[in-house]
Order: structure tokens, then C-alpha cells, then sequence
């Protein structure tokens, strides 16, 4: 039934902080950019580099989400590297703060956690 990943959505407190954080920090590529006026909303269509999208929303004033402690719901979003030394190390060279670099007890790759602008527990698991 299903064929894959289509897309995951999230909605930023600072569009403009958000999109810098993930077109030019993160490096994905824009695929389409659209201000909807009526909504004084932006929605930003991100490539992820393998298939699949980000979409980053805006809307005023939007709430706060409980990320911790383990909320129900979306725990965190992973995405994969190359080279964990060299991106921890631009991360870290932009002032993103990053945790130690650990080892999957089950398939002994190197991960680690840092955060969106808005929090958002975002994982790097070298692939």
C-alpha cells in the first residue's frame, strides 16, 4: 500500500531563523517558496537530499509543543551523514549546540542529537 516518505511538515517560530538554519546550515535544497498572504503564512518545500521533503510553516503566533520530557507523538527527525566528525564540526562553527557523539548498541553507528531553532530534537546518524 504504501510506497515511501513523502514529506514531513513542521511549523517554525521565526521563518526566517528556520530557514536559514536549514538551507544554508543544513544545506537542503528549496524546491518551491510561497507566501500566502491571507494567512500572513510562509510554507518553504525543502529536498532532502535521498527523497523526500521538509516543508517548514509559519503561522502567527503559533503554541508551544512539549518535546520534553519523551512526549507522545514525534519523538525526533534523523537524518543521515557521511562524515559525523565534519558535520558536528559545522554545526558547532555556527554555534549549534551539539551532544557527545554516541555509539547504536544495536548497529554500533555513530549518532548524536542537537536542536532546531525551535527546539526540535534533530539527529545526525552516520550512514
Amino acid at each position: 500500500m504504501l510506497h515511501g516518505l513523502h514529506h514531513v511538515a513542521l511549523i517554525c517560530g521565526d521563518y526566517a531563523r528556520s530557514r536559514a538554519f536549514y538551507v544554508d546550515l543544513l544545506g537542503l535544497t528549496v524546491i518551491a517558496e510561497t507566501h500566502r498572504a491571507e494567512r500572513d503564512s510562509w510554507k518553504l518545500d525543502l529536498a532532502v537530499p535521498g527523497g523526500g521533503q521538509l516543508e517548514l510553516f509559519s503561522f502567527p503566533n503559533p503554541p508551544e509543543r512539549v518535546s520534553r520530557p519523551e512526549a507522545k507523538g514525534l519523538r525526533h527527525l534523523a537524518f543521515t551523514v557521511a562524515d559525523m566528525d565534519a558535520a558536528v564540526a559545522r554545526l558547532e562553527a555556527a554555534g549549534v549546540a551539539v551532544e557527545p557523539v554516541r555509539v547504536d548498541a544495536l548497529t554500533a553507528k555513530r549518532f548524536t542529537f542537537f536542536a532546531d531553532p525551535d527546539g526540535l530534537p534533530l539527529e545526525l546518524y552516520e550512514g
